[in-house]
């Protein structure tokens, strides 16, 4: 027999330098949430956002096309936009040298004074942008491979458990600090292990615990359940729908997650890494127009009592605990047959958080 798969040692989770390899590497190599298309209603709309240590914007340009740029300016590298608003074209509070809503060089102070000054050679830098039905995404590889390729038939089945996607737009965000490292939270989602036994509300008036599986879809973790019996739901469901008395979610590496509760009720994870000890997670929940919103808050504020509160004391008690001089990492619970009393999918969660920072093992 070959010896159990053991857990990441502690330093992938608490060694400051692993972070900045992260911020480096991992957040700036991967498809990474920037907002949603409904925060863009018009051409000259705009939002500006961090990543990877980089301050971005995204701006809806009059072809309709969302684009990304580095929010810094070409000419003497001021920031350009804070927030969000709208505008007829990008002015640098600067020197006012004015860019177009496509990123190419419009006009600026005496700049025709300057002989050889071609203004067709500048342009903002822009950085690979995706519309995920709705959900705007970014990647600072310009030589990454598309989404579909690193989340193959994501999209297609997020059309089937939610057909209405074009018609949402976001009803509430939450915002959730967490006092752990990003990978403990992730981790602590990837898995239904804990779910029975810290989970009360979520294991008897959502889902069947007992139905929960979890299989990898390229990066990409698969979530699938059934709900619970529909005496026993604690909100009211349209059993109308395709899929309305199944729980889904698809996790997005390395911090993005949809999931659809029954009742095809979309919500989102967005995990966003502060520094190799905090973590803020955003919870977003839509609906599209004719869906009662009060279901929505009312769903949002029981998951933030109960589910949400009872991940933060677990994922807190873990990253102290990982820095603690008695841990030394046990094995996973890797069943063969899969299943809910399975980490199977940390097994390969924690293989691409090595990878991250070691580099493909050969």
């Amino acid at each position: 027999m070959s010896e159990p798969l053991k857990s990441l040692e502690a330093r992938y989770y608490t060694d400051p330098k692993v972070y900045e390899m992260e911020m480096d590497g991992l957040f700036a190599r991967t498809w990474q949430f920037a907002g949603h298309a409904s925060q863009l209603e018009k051409a000259g709309d705009y939002f500006a956002f961090e990543m990877a240590g980089e301050s971005l914007f995204c701006i809806k340009g009059r072809d309709d096309v969302i684009r990304t740029f580095y929010n810094v300016c070409q000419h003497r590298a001021h920031q350009l936009v804070s927030g969000s608003g709208s505008t007829r074209v990008v002015v640098c509070p600067y020197h006012a040298w004015t860019y177009e809503l496509t990123g190419g060089l419009r006009a600026g102070p005496n700049i025709n004074s300057v002989e050889g000054f071609d203004k067709s050679k500048i342009c903002l830098t822009e950085v690979r942008t995706e519309l995920f039905l709705g959900f705007i995404f970014v990647n600072l590889d310009p030589d990454a491979k598309p989404m579909e390729d690193w989340f193959p038939n994501a999209r297609a089945e997020l059309e089937s458990w939610v057909p209405h996607f074009a018609d949402l737009k976001p009803v509430e965000w939450v915002e959730i600090p967490e006092n752990c490292n990003w990978k403990v939270s992730v981790e602590n989602y990837s898995e239904c292990y804990h779910c029975s036994l810290n989970h009360p509300t979520f294991a008897t008036g959502v889902v069947k615990p007992e139905t929960y599986d979890i299989q990898p879809q390229g990066y990409c973790l698969r979530h699938t359940t059934e709900c619970q019996a529909l005496d026993q739901m604690t909100y009211p469901i349209d059993r109308s729908r395709k899929h309305a008395e199944e729980y889904s979610s698809w996790f997005l590496w390395p911090m993005f997650s949809f999931q659809v509760y029954p009742g095809n009720v979309l919500n989102t994870y967005h995990w966003r890494a502060i520094d190799a000890d905090h973590v803020v997670v955003w919870r977003g929940w839509y609906a599209a127009e004719g869906f009662d919103p009060q279901i929505i808050h009312d769903l949002a504020k029981q998951d933030r009592e109960t589910t949400v509160e009872e991940d933060i004391h677990l994922v807190e008690s873990v990253h102290r605990g990982l820095k603690s001089r008695g841990y030394v990492p046990g094995p996973l619970v890797v069943d063969p047959t899969c299943g809910v009393n399975s980490e199977h999918s940390i097994m390969h969660l924690q293989r691409w958080m090595r990878e991250a920072v070691d580099g493909p093992t050969q």
